[in-house]
Parts: structure tokens; C-alpha cells; sequence
């Protein structure tokens, strides 16, 4: 049964591609999904990350400290440029740019654990790198997003930086907690957490092409252009950051893998809190998790093979 769960996970490109599909052809599907439900699925996808860690997770970055401020600053150094650029040289409407650079400024997604693991890369690097991203994003987040989109619409910063809180940190805590002191609990929920992280990202995806079906037929080769833009260069520009610090293959690849998958639910969650009157905001990250989950499972089979 494990193995049929793990197969089921890491098919999970196929099965956010179907959603999003489906959405597109027939929006009634999802349309209800909405609103609270989106907050509560990201909500488990952080609580089934925060379940997989301990406190010795945290204490290993003093292991490799150096390995990881590289991909912390490659995170957010590298992705939120890349939104920036890409949205102004394609020249997209005002709502797609600032969807597309508030998921540039997001963390690194939960899914990139996954895929470094198909990778044969360092998984807990991986797992230590997407943890100090996600509690660095309460703040880097919002202010990321105000100093790239600023100039777009109003950003607030204040509003973003609660709703990291609320929508992050307290599942992944809560889920710290959990590990610690329900081990028993863990061990039977630990082969179902990734299948149901899978499911609840897929609904939260195809739940905001849904909303917005006719806008993305309209706008979809462009945008899709823009999100695969973003994320091709978060993997390659992030593998040659890496490269460029002597770092081995194998440490190279979980940074390029890192840095170019984002929390793509997060976006959703922010863009449809804080962007109420222009829905559209959602729509560039709600494909991005289909691009970046299709990127890098493409990426971590070539090297998987490669090795």
C-alpha cells in the first residue's frame, strides 16, 4: 500500500495538470472551491510539510550553513528579479504582473522536496532549505512583493505578513509540535500526508482557473510563456549560482530544485486576501504550480537518469 501511495505523490505533476485541465473545459467542477476551503487546503499542505520535520532538522542547519544561506539567498534574490523581469519584458496587464512576482517572492514549495527526492539529490538539504524559506517569508514576502509590485498597485506589506503567519507558520508549528509529541501519530499518518498534500493542491489550483476560465483562455499563451519564463530561470540561473560557489553536483541540483519551485498555494491564498477586486492576481500562480511541477519532475528524471 506504501508503494501505491508514493507512486500516487509523486505522479502529482499529472494530477495538478488534470485539475487545472478539467477547470478549464468545465469550471462548474471547482468553482465552489473557494474562499476559507483554498485557506484551510494550504493549511494542511503546511501542516503535512511541518509533520515531516523535527527539531533536529533546524539544528542541522549549523551542519551546512554555508550551503544554505547560498540557496536562501538564490531564493530570494534570484526569483523575485526573474517575476520583475519577466512580467515587465512581456509586458503583462497589471494583475497577471503582480500575480506572477507575488509568487516569485513566495518560499520554496513543499512539491520541491519531492522532486529532489526523485532527483537522487540531498533531501534534507532540501527539507532544512524549504523551512528557513517559509518562516523567512513572513517577512521577506510582503516586503518583496511591495518593493517589486509596489508600483503596480498598492501592496500591503502589514496585511501580507499576518497572513504568512496565520496561513504558514502556525501549521508548520503546529505540526513541529505534532512530530514531537505524537510520534505514534505521525508514523500512521506520515504515507497518506503527501497524497492528501497532493489533492489539496490540485483543488486549490484548479479552483482559481476555474474562477477565472475565460480570463485564461484569453490571456493563456502569454501568461504561460511568463510562469514558464519565471521558473526556467529559477532552475537554471539557481543550478549556476551554486555552480559558481564550487558546489558539488549533488548540492547544485537540490539549490536549482529549491529555488525554482515555489509555494505556488501561498500566492493563492495572498493574492485572493489581498487582491479581492482584481481576481485575476491568483490565476499566474495557480499555473505556476503546474509549471514548476512539470519542470521539475522533467529535470529530476534527467538527472535521476544521469547519475
Amino acid at each position: 500500500m506504501r508503494r501505491y501511495l508514493e507512486l500516487v505523490a509523486n505522479a502529482f505533476p499529472l494530477w495538478v495538470l488534470a485539475a487545472c485541465g478539467l477547470a478549464l473545459a468545465e469550471p462548474s467542477f471547482f468553482a465552489w472551491f473557494r474562499g476559507n476551503a483554498i485557506v484551510a487546503a494550504l493549511a494542511v499542505i503546511m501542516l503535512g510539510m511541518g509533520i515531516t520535520l523535527s527539531v533536529g532538522d533546524f539544528t542541522r542547519v549549523a551542519t551546512r550553513p554555508l550551503a544554505i544561506v547560498t540557496g536562501f539567498v538564490a531564493q530570494f534574490l534570484i526569483m523575485p528579479a526573474a517575476g520583475w523581469s519577466v512580467a515587465t519584458v512581456l509586458g503583462l496587464e497589471p494583475p497577471l504582473a503582480v500575480g506572477l512576482i507575488l509568487v516569485a517572492c513566495c518560499p520554496g514549495g513543499t512539491a520541491s522536496n519531492v522532486v529532489t527526492s526523485i532527483a537522487r539529490a540531498d533531501v534534507a538539504l532540501s527539507v532544512v532549505m524549504t523551512a528557513c524559506s517559509t518562516i523567512a517569508a513572513v517577512v521577506l514576502t510582503p516586503l518583496l512583493t511591495r518593493l517589486f509590485a509596489g508600483r503596480l498597485v498598492e501592496v500591503d506589506a502589514l496585511g501580507l505578513f499576518v497572513s504568512t503567519i496565520q496561513v504558514v507558520v502556525l501549521p508548520v508549528a503546529v505540526g513541529v509540535a505534532v512530530n514531537r509529541f505524537l510520534p505514534r501519530l505521525v508514523v500512521a499518518v506520515l504515507p497518506v500526508a503527501p497524497v492528501v498534500s497532493v489533492l489539496a493542491i490540485a483543488m486549490v489550483c484548479a479552483s482559481v482557473v476555474a474562477q477565472n476560465a475565460e480570463a485564461v483562455w484569453t490571456s493563456g499563451p502569454r501568461l504561460i510563456a511568463a510562469v514558464v519564463a519565471l521558473h526556467g530561470l529559477g532552475f537554471g540561473v539557481g543550478y549556476l549560482f551554486a555552480r559558481a560557489f564550487r558546489y558539488d553536483l549533488t548540492i547544485s541540483r537540490t539549490i536549482s530544485i529549491e529555488v525554482g519551485m515555489q509555494n505556488s498555494g501561498l500566492g493563492v491564498v495572498l493574492a485572493q486576501r489581498h487582491f479581492p477586486a482584481e481576481p485575476l492576481t491568483a490565476v499566474p500562480c495557480a499555473i505556476s504550480s503546474v509549471v514548476h511541477s512539470v519542470i521539475g519532475s522533467l529535470l529530476a528524471g534527467w538527472w535521476r537518469l544521469s547519475r
